[in-house]
């Protein structure tokens, strides 16, 4: 883990020094002023994303100038992934070409556009609707209506207007259960306390009951504060290694997040009846072979964000066995949902943030 950590930093530092140093040869013959100005601003956006972790706890922030800050500093990432690819191709355009001279601003303009058009994706969620057909579903269940939503990310990401709108659209869907599959809370419980938002989430409709199962950032936000949070504040009903049945035999099971020691496959068959049928959230897609031989009839994770954006998506693709979509396996479905809102940068480029409509009907023999 540390060596990638030094990795993604000096990849960093190198993509930067790359865009800067490109930047201020466009500029070389402005004025000193402007020249001075570039580069205060550049470094300053360079190191706003590492000021804003380190003061992610600070209750002496205000809310939204700190929800401000928090876009452009995590944005910044995805502007220099953008300038550097950019950049890249404009300087091999100039291998061949010696007379063009406007690489940076070609690609600062290209840049630009993909961000606008990456923010306003990330703004409208998609809704995918998956029918799932289960075997042992009694009359009581079957017709059932879920939505599932992961990676919220509440806090100085996705702030109130966000989750107000979420919720709006989540509820338009009538659900008789709510899913929420992990990542409720970002990187610090403090700005949700400060923000209120459990009105917000209080504000869901499920007649049969929201559930949800803990992600790691749950985690990094403070596990007993997050806790609390939802289990004091909140109508969800959380579930770790546990396992909630409606009364139409409905089971569903919330496991704990594997940033936490948590139950072994073989012991969650004894949580559970066999003959009834069997939802479970599990933030992260990981050994999903787990899920079929226990039972499980649908399993619903998040977590991937499915990269967020091109190429990264292409990178999760490649360290998930399922990094987006839906599958089905023997008789387990599986869905693993790219998330109803961001981890830090606000761009969806290549891939959209969803909420997922589950309609649950009896197998037809």
């Amino acid at each position: 883990m540390p060596y990638i950590f030094i990795v993604i930093l000096a990849s960093y530092l190198l993509g930067n020094i790359y865009v800067f140093t490109r930047g201020l040869q466009a500029i070389a013959h402005a004025p000193l002023w402007l020249r001075s100005i570039y580069i205060v601003v550049f470094w300053a956006c360079v190191l706003l994303i590492v000021v804003m972790m380190l003061i992610r706890n600070s209750r002496a922030i205000a809310p939204n100038i700190g929800h401000i800050l928090f876009l452009f500093g995590s944005g910044w990432l995805v502007f220099m992934l953008y300038m550097v690819i950019g950049l890249a191709i404009t300087d091999l355009i100039r291998v061949f070409n010696h007379s063009f001279h406007y690489g940076f601003i070609t690609a600062l303009i290209l840049t630009v556009g993909v961000l606008i058009y990456g923010y306003w994706n990330y703004q409208h969620p998609v809704k995918q609707v998956i029918d799932i057909d289960i075997n042992k579903l009694s009359t009581g269940c079957d017709g059932l209506k879920i939505v599932a939503i992961s990676d919220l990310h509440l806090g100085l990401g996705t702030d109130r207007a966000l989750l107000r709108r979420t919720i709006a659209g989540i509820n338009a869907e009538k659900p008789d259960i709510i899913l929420i599959g992990g990542d409720l809370i970002d990187n610090s419980i403090v700005p949700v306390i400060k923000l209120e938002m459990w009105r917000e989430l209080n504000e869901l409709q499920a007649p049969q009951g929201i559930f949800m199962a803990l992600g790691n950032h749950d985690y990094i936000s403070g596990i007993d504060k997050s806790i609390a949070f939802i289990r004091e504040k909140t109508n969800i009903c959380l579930l770790r290694d546990s396992v909630a049945t409606l009364p139409c035999g409905l089971q569903i099971m919330g496991r704990d997040d594997r940033s936490h020691k948590r139950l072994p496959a073989e012991d969650l068959q004894l949580l559970v009846d066999a003959s009834k049928p069997l939802i479970i959230i599990d933030h992260q897609p990981v050994n999903l072979d787990e899920a079929e031989r226990i039972g499980v009839d649908l399993q619903f994770s998040g977590h991937t964000h499915h990269g967020q954006v091109i190429p990264i998506s292409w990178l999760t693709d490649k360290l998930f066995e399922l990094s987006y979509g839906y599958q089905k396996r023997g008789v387990t479905h599986y869905y693993v949902s790219s998330g109803i809102a961001i981890w830090g940068p606000p761009f969806r480029i290549g891939t959209n943030s969803e909420y997922v409509v589950f309609r649950i009907f009896q197998k037809k023999h």
